[in-house]
């Protein structure tokens, strides 16, 4: 049930600086799809799907700018709707023997919109950090949305019908990332849809791409030609910023014709070519040494039946 008290519908008054880093969002979001998968695997034994996933958030909070970097799962008892507290002490221990400079944040769930019970899993945090962040992602899929499903909520105490109350308000953020983030989540972009397209779809699509964009770089190198051509002839006026560019660009190619770079080069080919040659003659000889098992099995059950025994 949604909070009733208001609690999301107010900006924060905060003036703290929210950095938020993908490898979160892609923890969460596995953390719940996880979960749904092993539910629907098991759902004949009559297991209701999750509906809800919690976990704690770390980072570095420096005077008012608060950097989210990673995140870890957490254990929920669903009859007391709360948090196995050993078990998230023993996760913090764990994290901050690898990351010391990282300390709890806050906590993430996943729904529409913040629930009553949430207000009670956090006050239960504030004894690990005194101001924890809620960080909400909504799971349903909505096309036409353009930002992120997530939303992050600071708590503050407003005074509602003459009695203080601690509620949830809203926070803004921005997306943070390093270059190892950018490569993964480029590497998630990229990982087979579920829509049932198969390996070989999205192989000719990825080629299909490589090919518009080599005849794009043809085409281009092509008009440049035309113009050098031109100007050559003195059909077309010199234009000295574009003829700079041609020779700055011109003078790379020597860099991948020089001797270092052919060694370089057909070492580099070689070593893939044995490889390619090892791995060919390792599958030949896997295939040769089931062809004999199965020979000398057939073979032996022939000879059992014939009543006679065969010395090799």
């Amino acid at each position: 049930m949604a909070s009733s008290s208001g609690a999301g519908t107010m900006s924060s008054s905060s003036g703290l600086t929210f950095k938020l880093h993908p490898l979160v969002i892609v923890n969460i979001s596995d953390h719940y799809t996880r979960l749904m998968a092993q539910a629907a695997a098991t759902g004949s034994a009559g297991i209701p799907p999750p509906l809800r996933v919690f976990g704690c958030v770390i980072g570095v909070q420096a005077g008012r700018n608060v950097e989210i970097f990673n995140s870890f799962e957490l254990k929920h008892d669903a009859a007391t709707d709360s948090l196995d507290r050993p078990f998230l002490e023993t996760k913090q221990e764990q994290y901050k023997k690898v990351f010391p400079k990282y300390d709890v944040l806050g906590w993430y769930s996943i729904g529409a919109d913040i629930r009553e019970s949430d207000m009670v899993i956090h006050k239960a945090l504030m004894d690990i950090n005194e101001s924890p962040v809620y960080l909400l992602l909504n799971p349903a899929i909505n096309p036409a949305r353009k930002e992120l499903p997530l939303s992050i909520y600071e708590s503050e105490l407003h005074v509602i019908d003459g009695v203080p109350s601690l509620i949830f308000v809203k926070a803004s953020y921005t997306i943070e990332t390093v270059e190892a983030e950018r490569i993964s989540v480029d590497h998630v972009a990229h990982i087979k849809p579920s829509d049932g397209s198969s390996a070989a779809t999205q192989l000719a699509a990825h080629l299909t791409g490589m090919h518009s964009a080599i005849k794009m770089l043809h085409s281009r190198i092509k008009v440049l030609h035309h113009l050098l051509a031109a100007i050559q002839k003195g059909d077309a006026p010199p234009e000295h910023a574009l003829l700079r560019q041609v020779s700055s660009l011109v003078r790379r190619l020597p860099a991948i014709d020089s001797p270092k770079f052919q060694d370089d080069f057909l070492m580099e080919y070689n070593d893939t070519l044995l490889m390619t040659y090892l791995a060919t003659i390792t599958k030949c000889s896997n295939t040769m040494n089931e062809f004999v098992e199965k020979f000398t099995t057939a073979y032996d059950k022939q000879s059992r039946r014939g009543g006679r025994t065969v010395f090799v």
